[in-house]
């Protein structure tokens, strides 16, 4: 009997690819990882939910090695032989931070040990400090954020691993080196003494404004040239009207297309070893946009990371 597989029937992988739950025989391109974890926000808790959402929402779009056709370029991304494995989530545990973080770290060395792109699904941002820490091996990287907030606040009350911190951390760590920071606005966790550290350390900060302004090629052209960009994007980069399920949505902010343009642009201009999608957190957003924002956007980053790959090996 043929066999469809379809989006309502079997378990919810991300977008319908195989699962690998044996971390020693990674044998793919890319690897979708799941980060349950929240407890670095200090207000609107809950994307320790986002993983499983988005995996659900992604199997509408998807289906599994037969990839997916863009009707905008004419072709098809992500279908063999790209490999695609789903290798569930970090092993973390709520209210344990060590713990959770060497999980984490684990997890994202696991995966780049065998040449595998990590493509991650959090949890609040405050994962992408062990994710980082999980590419210490890689040499330099360059760092690009996508996010409405700067996040480089340093100890708020003491708490040094916050949602509110992950690009000071990793403005600590040596083999961290350039970082450019894309959609800043609003009000955040930040103060103006943050973004005086985060201009000495040389960070290329853009506001969502400028972003406008410059357009995709301006924001690319202010991108520096490196072996190696690990991406990570806050779901609140996007408009508010487009991702309402999130703990800190900001009115203002870029539009689907333009955002997936940047991303686009930033798997032409180099190698891209790793990728995040934090702050997802479905319950405040009733209708189910969100998680379709965050899935088709890891999909459509994906495939063009795989598009370029050759280019970079």
């Amino acid at each position: 009997m043929e066999k469809y597989n379809m989006p309502i029937t079997g378990i919810a992988s991300f977008a319908k690819y195989p699962i690998e739950t044996d971390w020693d025989k990674i044998d793919a391109d890319i690897a979708v990882l799941g980060i349950p974890y929240d407890t670095g926000v200090g207000f609107l808790s809950g994307c320790r939910f986002g993983p499983r959402r988005i995996r659900e929402v992604s199997t509408h779009y998807a289906r599994g090695d037969a990839g997916f056709y863009d009707p905008e370029s004419d072709e098809v991304l992500l279908g063999a032989p790209a490999k695609i494995v789903d290798v569930g989530d970090a092993d973390v545990v709520h209210g344990k931070i060590e713990h959770s973080f060497d999980a984490i770290e684990y997890a994202v060395r696991k995966i780049r040990e065998q040449g595998v792109i990590p493509a991650i699904m959090g949890g609040d941002h405050s994962i992408s400090i062990p994710v980082a820490r999980g590419l210490k091996d890689e040499g330099d990287v360059t760092v690009i954020q996508l996010d409405a907030h700067l996040d480089w606040s340093d100890a708020p009350g003491g708490q040094t691993l916050g949602n509110g911190s992950p690009m000071r951390r990793m403005s600590e760590m040596e083999h961290i080196k350039d970082m450019v920071q894309i959609g800043l606005r609003g009000l955040g966790s930040s103060r103006k003494e943050d973004f005086d550290a985060a201009k000495a350390y040389n960070s290329q900060l853009i506001s969502a404004r400028e972003a406008s302004k410059l357009g995709v090629e301006g924001i690319i052209d202010r991108i520096p040239k490196a072996d190696k960009y690990y991406v990570t994007i806050d779901i609140d980069c996007f408009d508010i009207s487009l991702a309402t399920g999130t703990g800190s949505p900001s009115p203002g902010g870029f539009s689907f297309d333009f955002l997936n343009d940047i991303l686009v642009g930033i798997a032409e201009k180099g190698k891209v070893i790793c990728f995040d999608l934090v702050e997802v957190a479905p319950q405040y957003d009733p209708t189910g946009a969100t998680s379709r924002v965050a899935a088709m956007t890891m999909l459509n980053f994906m495939g063009h990371i795989i598009k370029n790959k050759s280019r970079y090996e």
